[in-house]
């Protein structure tokens, strides 16, 4: 940046990043009177959250169905903003045995759907169950009360102590059993199951090496599913609406390339620069590390900024999705009878075992001696036997879709780096036909036999797609791999911490800022962010 060169305009705070992070942050400082702006690269707000339209079919551009987790609802109460919201039913399949969750006591559905398939490992079953229900006790402390983040325990005392006071000692107390879950769930479940069938269908569908405790909660989190009438995406219109309405001012198409961390600016793409007191990055932390200058900080502040600056570099962001997007000439009806609009469906009880791990890893450090059609027999395996998320959002709010029609999405975890490796061979495109070709092949010659000769519209996204609109490193969705040391805070108890970085006027919150992630973790880490720069402006006046 030229020396002379003047910021366009000074804010008290800058947030930069407009998912669900960005946009609570900006809310609760513009709420407090500060002078805010909101920075994000794309021309609509809400990252992750949200939601868009093609052909008169709605579908979802990230997650699915929203999660409360005890954060979500407290915080719109908070806002006073009113959402309609219905409830997100997930149904569970494996080949032709499915079930729909729609109370606690369909675990016993679920046992008895995994018993069906694996009568020789009744017991290991059994011992799968008595854990995720233990588990599912602990999720009713870990998020039985509204967060109080959002509460104004100054003035609710009826709140602090009749429910936050009595609630903090069994807090603390689950604590405890979590921490003590913290392994991977894959090494965690060989524990309890020899038959390594039965683990991949407990455990496939989760991100590779996710706590125990997390990854078994998502009993829990099928009954805590809810959704938008109108998408997922509302709740970002909403916030939007919410901080404009507080007077916080929004540049979107904007992409912030340099902080200047000593002079408290930061620049955009068109060179323009402004001026903040405090800024908040809420976006990909790898990218915040590698364009903040330190020139003009105090020679501590810079040794331990470049410190961490070095370990976020050497890890990954956490595994990514491919998601297929179809547009069906069938009515909702032929759908509703099978399953529920949020279905998470494995066509083989064989498992995946080793192909979404060692047999890729193989593929990819030898890839160019890899022929087109290996890697085509291994993505045969790989679709054939893998764990598939698959969400009708038409059978949440009928009107997302033209009459009789039919919007789907069918997601899977996939590589980064398998994607990547495919577009520098110069085959990226006819790689995700192929894929595309093959998932449709599966889901139709299982669950859905009607589907392949009724589509009269396709596309999909990728890992890259994701991290281009995004901005993700390694095209992830939900923050860090866990596969290395974490470089955030990762446990629950010390979450406040979780959004300060080495330099004090620079604060991070979103699905970065603390792992494991998800978008209550971002709704609250945004909260906690603007809570410190309100407290630290109130002990400056």
């Amino acid at each position: 940046m030229e020396e002379n060169s003047l910021p366009e305009k000074s804010y008290d705070t800058i947030v930069v990043g407009g998912g669900v992070a960005g946009l609570t942050s900006a809310i609760y400082l513009a709420r407090s009177g500060q002078n805010v702006l909101l920075i994000e690269k794309n021309k609509e707000l809400g990252g992750l959250v949200n939601s868009f339209s093609r052909d008169g079919f709605h579908f979802e551009a990230g997650i699915r169905a929203l999660e409360n987790a005890g954060i979500i609802f407290p915080m719109l109460d908070d806002l006073n903003i009113q959402l309609e919201v219905v409830k997100s039913y997930v149904s569970v399949g494996i080949e032709d045995e499915i079930i729909n969750i729609e109370t606690i006591h369909d675990l016993l559905k679920y046992r008895d759907l995994l018993v069906k398939l694996f009568p020789e490992s009744e017991s290991e079953v059994v011992a799968v169950i008595k854990v995720i229900r233990k588990i599912m006790k602990h999720m009713e402390v870990l998020y039985g009360i509204e967060n109080p983040a959002f509460k104004d325990l100054k003035k609710d005392r009826n709140f602090l102590f009749k429910k936050l006071l009595p609630w903090l000692p069994k807090f603390i107390f689950t604590v405890g059993k979590i921490n003590r879950m913290n392994m991977p769930v894959e090494d965690y479940l060989k524990t309890i199951v020899k038959n390594p069938s039965l683990r991949d269908m407990v455990a496939q569908h989760f991100f590779k090496n996710t706590p125990a405790f997390f990854a078994l909660s998502y009993f829990s989190l099928y009954l805590d599913y809810f959704y938008p009438k109108g998408g997922v995406g509302k709740l970002s219109e909403a916030l939007k609406e919410k901080l404009l309405e507080f007077g916080g001012e929004i540049r979107s198409e904007t992409t912030i390339v340099e902080v200047l961390a000593g002079a408290c600016l930061v620049r955009d793409q068109n060179n323009l620069s402004y001026k903040y007191d405090q800024l908040i990055w809420a976006s990909d932390l790898k990218t915040l590390y590698k364009i903040t200058g330190t020139e003009g900080l105090l020679p501590g502040i810079q040794e331990k900024f470049e410190s961490t600056k070095q370990t976020m570099l050497e890890n990954r962001g956490g595994d990514s999705v491919f998601s297929l997007y179809l547009e069906v000439d069938e009515p909702l009806e032929s759908f509703r009878r099978i399953a529920h609009g949020h279905f998470f469906y494995t066509p083989s009880k064989v498992g995946l075992g080793e192909t979404h791990r060692e047999e890729l890893y193989g593929l990819l450090h030898n890839f160019g001696i890899v022929s087109r059609e290996q890697l085509l027999s291994w993505l045969d395996r790989f679709i054939q036997l893998n764990t598939f998320e698959i969400s009708i959002p038409g059978l949440k709010d009928p009107s997302l879709v033209p009459a009789g029609k039919t919007g789907m999405i069918i997601s899977l975890l996939a590589e980064y780096d398998l994607f990547v490796e495919v577009r520098k061979a110069g085959w990226l495109s006819e790689f995700v036909t192929e894929m595309e070709n093959r998932m449709i092949e599966v889901i139709n010659a299982s669950v859905y036999p009607m589907l392949k000769a009724h589509i009269v519209g396709r596309f999909s996204f990728t890992p890259l797609s994701i991290e281009n609109r995004v901005g993700s490193s390694e095209g992830a969705i939900v923050g860090w791999s866990f596969q290395k040391t974490m470089p955030v805070v990762h446990k629950i108890q010390f979450s406040d911490r979780s959004v300060l970085t080495p330099i004090p006027s620079i604060y991070q919150a979103g699905q970065w800022a603390y792992s494991p992630a998800g978008m209550p973790m971002s709704i609250l880490t945004g909260k906690l962010a603007a809570d410190r720069i309100v407290k630290k402006m109130k002990a400056r006046n």
